[in-house]
C-alpha cells in the first residue's frame, strides 16, 4: 500500500473539516482579524491568510495563535513600527516577484492605529493592488454596542501622552458634531477622561468599552464626569474604546456641575489654574471660582502678596 501524501499547506481548518486555499494573484491583501474572540473571522479571511506567500503582522507571537487555531502554515514576518521603513522595500519586492502579502495587525482592522498605512501607500504608488479583506474593528465594535449617535462619528485614534497636548488636542475636537471615538491604554484611561470631562463638560455623555468580544467584556454608559470618577477609583485592565457623544446635549451647568468640574481640574492643577480652566469652560467669575477651588482643597492656600 503507498504513502499517503502530505496535505497541501495551502489550506486551513476549521474543527475536523478541512478547506483549500486556491492561490491568489500578486497583492498586497490587507486582512482583518479577530478584536478578542478567535472565532470573529471571516472565511475570507481565513482563505487568503492560508493562500498567502508570506504574513505581514505586527508581532508574529500574537498572529501565529490565529494560525495555529485554524491550521495554517503561511510563512510570518514582523512588520511593527521599529522594522517597517526596512522591512517595506522587502515587501514590495515581494510583490513584484508575483507573490501574494497579506497584512494584518495584532487584532482588528490593518491601518486603524498601526503601522500599515504607509505599506498601503507605497505598495500603490508602485502600481501594485491592494486589496481589502474586511472583519473585525474593536472601534465598530465599540460604536454599535454604544447607544451613542451613529450616523456621524470621528475615529480619533489615541490622544497625545503629554498633559497639554492631549488637552488641547480635545480642544480641537470639542465642537465637532459627531461621536468621538478614541483608543487608550488601562493605565492612562483615568486621566484621559478626567481631561475629557473637564474640556467638553461633565454631563456631556461617554462610553467606556473594554475587552470587546471577550470574556470580560464591559460596556459602561455614564455623563463623562461619572466615568472620570469610576476609573479615578478602579484601575481598568485591557483593550480600551473610549467614546463621548455629539455636543449639544448637555444641560446648562449648575453649582453642582462647576463643583465637578473645579473637583477633575484640582486632581491634576493648583487652585489659580484650576479656576481659570473651569471659568473658560462655563463663563463663570474666575475669583468666584477661585475662591470656590480654595474651599474644595482643604490646605490650598491663596499666594502671598
Amino acid at each position: 500500500m503507498s504513502e499517503r501524501s502530505p496535505e497541501p499547506t495551502r489550506a486551513f481548518h476549521i474543527d475536523a473539516n478541512r478547506f483549500a486555499a486556491p492561490r491568489l494573484d500578486p497583492a498586497l491583501y490587507v486582512v482583518a482579524t479577530p478584536v478578542g474572540h478567535l472565532a470573529d473571522v471571516t472565511l475570507r479571511a481565513l482563505e487568503t491568510l492560508a493562500a498567502a506567500d508570506l504574513i505581514a503582522c505586527e508581532d508574529t507571537r500574537v498572529t501565529r495563535v490565529l494560525t495555529d487555531r485554524y491550521g495554517i502554515h503561511t510563512h510570518l514576518v514582523s512588520y511593527n513600527d521599529h522594522n517597517a521603513a526596512e522591512r517595506r522595500p522587502r515587501l514590495i519586492a515581494a510583490i513584484a516577484e508575483g507573490k501574494a502579502v497579506a497584512l494584518v495587525s495584532d487584532a482588528g482592522t490593518p491601518l486603524v492605529s498601526d503601522p500599515g498605512f504607509k505599506l498601503v501607500q507605497e505598495v500603490a504608488a508602485a502600481g501594485h493592488r491592494v486589496v481589502p479583506i474586511p472583519g473585525a474593528s474593536a472601534m465598530l465594535a465599540a460604536l454599535v454596542a454604544a447607544g451613542l449617535p451613529s450616523d456621524t462619528f470621528l475615529f480619533a485614534g489615541f490622544l497625545p501622552v503629554k498633559l497639554e497636548a492631549r488637552r488641547q488636542r480635545i480642544e480641537e475636537l470639542a465642537p465637532v458634531r459627531a461621536t468621538l471615538i478614541f483608543y487608550e491604554s488601562p493605565h492612562r484611561l483615568d486621566e484621559t477622561l478626567a481631561d475629557l470631562a473637564t474640556v467638553l463638560g461633565p454631563d456631556r455623555p461617554g462610553v467606556v468599552a473594554r475587552e470587546l468580544t471577550k470574556t470580560f467584556e464591559e460596556v459602561v454608559r455614564l455623563p463623562l464626569g461619572e466615568l472620570a470618577a469610576r476609573y479615578a477609583a478602579t484601575k481598568p485592565k485591557g483593550e480600551i474604546v473610549v467614546l463621548v457623544g455629539p455636543p449639544g446635549a448637555e444641560a446648562p451647568a449648575g453649582a453642582d456641575d462647576v463643583d465637578r468640574l473645579l473637583g477633575l481640574a484640582l486632581s491634576r492643577l493648583p487652585p489659580g489654574k484650576a479656576a481659570a480652566e473651569v471659568a473658560r469652560l462655563t463663563g463663570q467669575d474666575r475669583k468666584a471660582l477661585y475662591e470656590r477651588a480654595l474651599a474644595l482643597k482643604p490646605g490650598a492656600e491663596a499666594p502671598s502678596k
